[in-house]
This record gives structure tokens, C-alpha cells and sequence, in this order.
């Protein structure tokens, strides 16, 4: 796993959210891992959020695409 220091995910967000599609990074302050930044896919792998209400996954895909805009206008 990939490890960036939060001052480092804060300043070179884009790079963060791509590193995130291949394998989860985990962000690392004050010498102790604080979250861990993955893909939607392995997100809902871990969870099993496929298996809800298609109502809901609908839902969070139009989410995660409005958030999207959000995280490349960070990522300029």
C-alpha cells in the first residue's frame, strides 16, 4: 500500500485521487496512518455495497459523480 504524508495528499490531491484507482493509499500524520483513500470499486468490493437497493446504488453513483467535480477543481 502506498503510503503520503497529509501535507503531501493535501497539495498534490490529483495525484492522490489517481494513485486511489490502482491500490488504496493510506495518509500518514504525525508518524501514525490516519485514513485510507481507495477506489468506488474496492470501496463497494469491502462493503458489499453492490448488493443494495438499486435505488440506493443509483443514488450514490449520481453522488460520487457530483463529488467528482468537486475533487478535480481541488486537484488543479
Amino acid at each position: 500500500m502506498k503510503v503520503m504524508q497529509a501535507s503531501e495528499a493535501k497539495n498534490r490531491f490529483g495525484e492522490l485521487l489517481e494513485a486511489s484507482g490502482n491500490e488504496p493509499v493510506a495518509i500518514r500524520k504525525n508518524g501514525r496512518d490516519i485514513r485510507v483513500v481507495l477506489s468506488t470499486e474496492e470501496y463497494e468490493r469491502l462493503t458489499g455495497a453492490t448488493s443494495i437497493d438499486p435505488k440506493v446504488h443509483t443514488s450514490l453513483e449520481r453522488s460520487m459523480k457530483r463529488w467528482n467535480r468537486v475533487y478535480e477543481a481541488l486537484a488543479k
